[in-house]
């Protein structure tokens, strides 16, 4: 084959490639499309269904209130849609899966459908864990430190762009485990380095909880604590995830180490 045939057979495949990606990601927004279409019949429950944690908390007689004219109306539609993605999520990842696993091998194949598997279960968790738990201790702490003589009344499209925001948090915070045996799996670092980086992982959880939960010591350890243990849960499969020459050097390492530990003890008789 020379040259020309070569770049022709290269040009081709990328072509069919792109084509591929392109039926792949129409599928994605015709199960989006689909999915909204039949939420946007909802679309008001829906909105009054996440508007629950507020509202338990809001003072008496007090409302959400809709300061654009046309927000009424489009929120839900707005909020319908992140519904219709969220719930097409594994759909789209199937897809991404059905794109990248013939271009690798067994053992990555292996690996990777858990990890897309767990990564949406968690992202999904995190998401439950910010409505169910959270968002009752966040709404009620912020109601409660209105100033006297101020009465709470959220815009409604506000209200949608903080608790999407908090989801998106929470859902990303849940993926320690992901990231933990990512690291690992692609070698950047080992089981044994994560495990004496404890300490500076315990500190930074509870920094980022501070940042993302309201200023007080409840909701801030609700969060962190989970993102703890997500991490010794994540340090723990990842031993399992070990690169084999990793795992080689690390053996190796150990039975060296042995070897002079014997050689200095029997020196030390002598």
């Amino acid at each position: 084959m020379n040259n020309t045939e070569f770049d022709e057979s290269i040009g081709q495949s990328f072509i069919s490639h792109l084509v591929e990606l392109r039926d792949r990601l129409l599928w994605v927004i015709a199960c989006v499309l689909l999915i909204f279409i039949g939420l946007a019949y909802y679309a008001n429950e829906i909105y009054s269904f996440l508007a629950g944690p507020l509202l338990q908390h809001l003072p008496k007689n007090s409302t959400m209130i809709a300061i654009e004219v046309a927000s009424p109306f489009f929120t839900p539609f707005k909020l319908a849609f992140f519904v219709a993605i969220f719930i097409s999520v594994p759909f789209i990842l199937y897809q991404f899966w059905a794109f990248v696993a013939p271009g690798l091998y067994k053992h990555e194949q292996r690996l990777i459908l858990p990890l897309l598997i767990a990564s949406t279960l968690l992202f999904y968790g995190g998401v439950a864990f910010a409505y169910y738990l959270v968002f009752p201790l966040v709404f009620g702490f912020l109601t409660a430190a209105a100033p006297a003589g101020v009465s709470v009344m959220t815009d409604i499209s506000q209200y949608l762009d903080f608790v999407l925001a908090l989801f998106f948090a929470f859902g990303v915070c849940f993926e320690i485990p992901i990231f933990t045996i990512v690291l690992v799996w692609t070698g950047l670092i080992s089981p044994a380095d994560l495990a004496e980086k404890r300490p500076y992982v315990i500190v930074g959880v509870f920094v980022i909880a501070m940042f993302l939960t309201p200023p007080d010591a409840i909701s801030q350890t609700l969060l962190a604590v989970p993102m703890w243990m997500l991490f010794e849960v994540g340090l723990l499969f990842s031993r399992l995830f070990v690169p084999k020459d990793q795992d080689d050097a690390a053996v190796l390492s150990t039975v060296s180490s042995t070897v002079k530990q014997d050689k200095s003890d029997k020196l030390s008789k002598h």
